[in-house]
């Protein structure tokens, strides 16, 4: 899934990382967050909640009857649709509006320039699902910043979006004093009023859960989604590039296909190519994971995670990185689409984002993921992703109506494939919003305007690719991630939504901005050395006690 719609380049999550740090600082100390966040029962929404204390706050799974996907999903892979689906003859998955139209406001971060209030696309949505909302989207890229501030606020929207990565310094224990239980609404058969929800599998409503009760309704990940190097397959092929199958392999490529003077560079910053290279550990709470010696340690620990920055350092050494990803302004893949760049990161979206991007104007263009390897160019270590890694939370407070068409609301975005309201969220009107073409649904301009858009971040259906202007795009995501799949384990913090004590709320903050500064040759080694080390000594050996006994409570999620 995309953040703000089907066919745009949804941002990475490293474009992201920045502004976390920034909300970070605006929370730690901050008095008003922290009044928000302490007072006596702050302890009580510390951990995690799993096992049949989990068991008894979850929704009821009731698998939705649509679409089979021609691609089942497979070592933690997404499904995939790659047939066309008979337009006329879409299956209604929320046929009651559960809505009363009643105003709802909601705050979610948005990527690029969001549609008008009013426009059409939002009206035919509202009247379709009963809801009247009221967005107030914000910029994604410092969406941390507003997070910090609306949540040490007094007043809040109806439904706030939050995604994981936003989630640091004391922002996870303010979701916990902020949000309300879901559970009298949506826990078991109740959640049968709401049929999409309830199809939402339950690994990701676990995710959901905050300070002992369900506040969170997620968009589902697939477990084999990682971070993607993308490469320009097009040029590949003209020049005869072999896609390299070792570090070594991708520096030797990367020097010969460098040439500054004709301003095209290998690649873009490839530091989390470089971890998955290494096999390190993501970075939050899914970084701890009991080593097979028996040692809990966290992701700085690891000796690849020196390694990993070495080898991406090299490659900034090497001159192949361009030189405007080193000083980390404009846009890769805007690089990437014209030429200027034949690699870089990004998440899963940008495959079929930059293939309906560059048909018009490139036609020759094409796009390819390289496949994973490990340190010594065989199989790679890859770490499952989370079930889930975004929400949308209601406020406490909201009243019984306010709550119901919230709940509407997101039951609507949840639909899956093969459904009216999948079409209608993805696609919006037909003949307003798109045409159809040889059966498939294609954008208008107005669609393109309009249709990029935050329903898809209040829920959605298990996850899935489905492309039917691009059917081969699907596969290949899908096809990617099942042999990506084959490589991955889960740590030992897999599929528990912790939240950690606000006394190590910025432990680790330090480490994005010194991975940054170090691979681009404004830090030195010892730098890492020394910072691992205060790391531990100021409060890291004391947060791995923590997690010990965490674990040791409630089992490991591996």
């Amino acid at each position: 899934m995309t953040p703000n719609s089907p066919s745009a380049s949804a941002p990475s999550r490293r474009s992201f990382l920045a502004s976390t740090a920034v909300a970070a600082a605006a929370v730690a100390g901050g008095a008003p967050l922290l009044t928000a966040c302490g007072g006596s029962d702050s302890k009580d929404r510390e951990g995690t909640t799993s096992g049949k204390d989990a068991a008894r706050l979850l929704p009821t799974f009731v698998a939705g009857k649509f679409a089979d996907p021609d691609l089942p999903s497979k070592n933690g892979s997404a499904a995939g649709y790659t047939g066309k689906v008979e337009l006329s003859a879409l299956a209604a998955s929320a046929p009651e509006k559960l809505g009363t139209g009643a105003p709802i406001k909601i705050m979610s971060p948005f990527w690029g320039s969001p549609p008008k209030g009013g426009c059409a696309y939002y009206k035919a949505l509202d009247a379709a699902a009963g809801t009247k909302v009221i967005w107030q989207n914000q910029d994604g890229n410092t969406y941390g910043q507003k997070l910090g501030a609306v949540l040490a606020s007094s007043s809040l929207p109806d439904m706030v979006v939050v995604p994981s990565w936003e989630l640091v310094g004391k922002i996870s224990n303010a979701v916990t004093a902020k949000f309300m239980d879901l559970g009298p609404y949506l826990a078991g058969d109740k959640v049968k009023k709401y049929p999409n929800l309830a199809a939402i599998p339950s690994d990701s409503w676990r995710m959901g859960i905050f300070g002992g009760a369900l506040r969170g309704i997620p968009m589902p990940t697939a477990a084999a989604t990682f971070n993607i190097a993308y490469y320009r397959k097009d040029i590949f092929d003209k020049k005869g590039y072999e896609v390299p199958k070792s570090p070594a392999e991708f520096i030797s490529w990367a020097k010969e296909a460098t040439s500054a003077k004709a301003k095209v560079y290998a690649c873009g910053d490839m530091s989390w190519t470089g971890f998955n290279i290494f096999g390190v550990r993501p970075s939050g709470t899914l970084g701890w994971h009991i080593e097979d010696n028996g040692k809990l340690t966290y992701r700085i620990e690891q000796p690849e995670y020196l390694e990993a920055l070495e080898w991406t350092r090299k490659l900034f050494d090497a001159g192949v990185v361009h030189p405007d990803d080193k000083a980390r302004s404009g846009d890769a893949g805007q690089r990437f689409g014209a030429g200027q760049i034949l690699m870089y990161n990004m998440d899963m979206s940008a495959w079929y984002g930059k293939t309906a991007e560059q048909a018009k104007s490139n036609p020759d263009f094409a796009i390819d993921a390289m496949d994973i390897f490990g340190p010594d160019g065989g199989d790679p270590r890859l770490w499952a992703s989370q079930p889930a890694n975004v929400w949308s939370l209601i406020r406490k407070g909201a009243s019984k109506e306010t709550v119901e068409n919230a709940l509407a609301a997101a039951n609507f975005a949840a639909a899956p494939y093969g459904t009216k309201e999948r079409v209608l969220v993805d696609y919006g009107i037909e003949g307003t919003h798109y045409t159809v073409k040889d059966g498939v649904p294609v954008k208008t301009d107005q669609g393109n305007q309009e249709v990029i858009n935050a329903w898809g971040m209040l829920a959605a259906p298990a996850p899935y690719f489905a492309h039917p202007d691009y059917p081969d795009v699907a596969r290949k995501q899908v096809e990617w991630e099942q042999r990506m799949g084959a490589f991955m384990k889960k740590t030992s913090t897999y599929g528990m939504n912790i939240v950690e004590p606000t006394r190590y709320a910025n432990l680790s903050s330090q480490f994005e901005q010194l991975e940054i500064d170090y691979v681009r040759g404004n830090k030195k080694l010892s730098d890492v050395q020394q910072s691992i080390a205060t790391w531990k000594s100021s409060g890291g050996d004391k947060l791995r006690d923590w997690y010990k006994k965490l674990i040791d409570k409630n089992g490991s999620g591996n």
